[in-house]
């Protein structure tokens, strides 16, 4: 089973900080850092031409940073540090012109960017502890230029930028916690069989990948096992689909009542199924699969005045012993289990030729 590598969504969402992939956020960095450098040299002119040459000087310092971050962004392995150091110094610098004599009310508009850029770059939870207090020493910023807020025309113009404010952050703090929400069901729908509630393959593969790195740094073993129902065919032939679908469904109950936490399992299509046994050497990984293989054989499913029992075969490839990446696991495994269908079926193998034959054969099959 040569099966293509297959990116692991779980571990992506969960790397990301935002709704934007770090490839994204990258971009939007290096156009941040250019449109900032190229507007912080205009504003440095204007700065200088006013009278405020240490402002302009020190914007025209910042520009070059600017233009040197935007270049170092592209292969810079921290880019988690760079954003949180271009959002602090933004908005500190909002906050200076903010603050400046003759400071134009226009200024204040930047307190609605906070969280915008914040949440964008960032995601709900730091975004909201990030711009939280920048918009509060902002609003109190705006207070203070303002001051006699007796009058009513003041408090009006106090009362709009405040109200602003709180909705804005409102308004992307609801979106940005319903995109989570969203966002995780799409990913949770991508990795999940709809019809036995397992892992689909690509999920599957994808958890294999990472227990084979989480066991290469801990020098512990596992064993992959490729599992597939015995006849299956027979029940969709005989009964129908809707009686397969019920077979499959009882199936992966029975493997998720048996294994433990640390254990994983799959269904890699049609009536194939795989498993992941954490921290088990050969022979145990045996005696397991041989239970389960007769709890499976034991069980008789009823539909409508059909009794339905199946059997299943096992093929069990021990890591690193059978191979240490996941294409050679899977081609392991995939001869045991043709070995074992080859022997009879209803039996636990190893493509090494080990065995565990079944104490009787359970055939597929009806009983009215």
């Amino acid at each position: 089973m040569d099966t293509p590598h297959q990116t692991d969504l779980g571990a992506t969402l969960e790397q990301s900080r935002s709704g934007l992939r770090d490839s994204h956020r990258r971009s939007l960095m290096r156009l941040l850092f250019a449109v900032t450098g190229v507007a912080l040299a205009v504003f440095a002119c204007l700065q200088i031409l006013n009278g405020f040459w240490w402002v302009g000087a020190g914007e025209l310092a910042a520009s070059a940073l600017l233009f040197f971050g935007s270049w170092r962004l592209q292969v810079t392995p921290i880019l988690q540090q760079w954003i949180y150091a271009y959002l602090v110094l933004l908005f500190s610098f909002f906050l200076i012109i903010m603050v400046l004599p003759q400071a134009s009310v226009s200024a204040f508009v930047w307190i609605l960017m906070i969280p915008v850029l914040a949440y964008l770059l960032l995601g709900k939870r730091e975004g909201l502890i990030l711009s939280l207090p920048f918009m509060l020493v902002g609003t109190s910023i705006y207070y203070l230029h303002l001051g006699d807020v007796g009058s009513p025309q003041v408090l009006i113009d106090l009362l709009n930028l405040v109200l602003c404010a709180v909705l804005m952050l409102t308004f992307i703090h609801v979106y940005e916690q319903r995109r989570e929400e969203a966002e995780q069901r799409l990913v949770q729908m991508a990795q999940t069989d709809a019809l036995t509630g397992l892992a689909n393959r690509s999920s599957f593969r994808a958890t294999l990948n990472r227990t084979i790195a989480e066991c290469e740094r801990s020098s512990t073993v596992f064993a992959l096992v490729i599992m597939d129902i015995d006849h299956f065919k027979v029940v969709n032939d005989t009964l129908g689909h809707d009686a397969g679908d019920r077979v499959l469904q009882s199936i992966g109950q029975r493997l998720t009542e048996r294994l433990r936490a640390t254990d994983s399992v799959g269904r890699l299509g049609g009536e194939e199924f795989g498993l992941i046994l954490r921290d088990v050497k050969s022979v145990t990984a045996f005696e397991l699969m041989d239970e389960l293989r007769q709890r499976i054989a034991d069980c008789q499913l009823t539909y409508g005045d059909a009794r339905i029992r199946v059997t299943a075969s096992f093929g069990i490839a021990q890591w690193p012993d059978h191979g240490r990446s996941a294409v050679d696991l899977f081609r392991m495994a995939d001869r045991g289990l043709y070995t074992g269908k080859r022997a009879g079926r209803n039996c636990v193998a190893r493509a090494d030729g080990g065995r565990l034959p079944s104490s009787n054969q359970i055939q597929a099959g009806r009983t009215g």
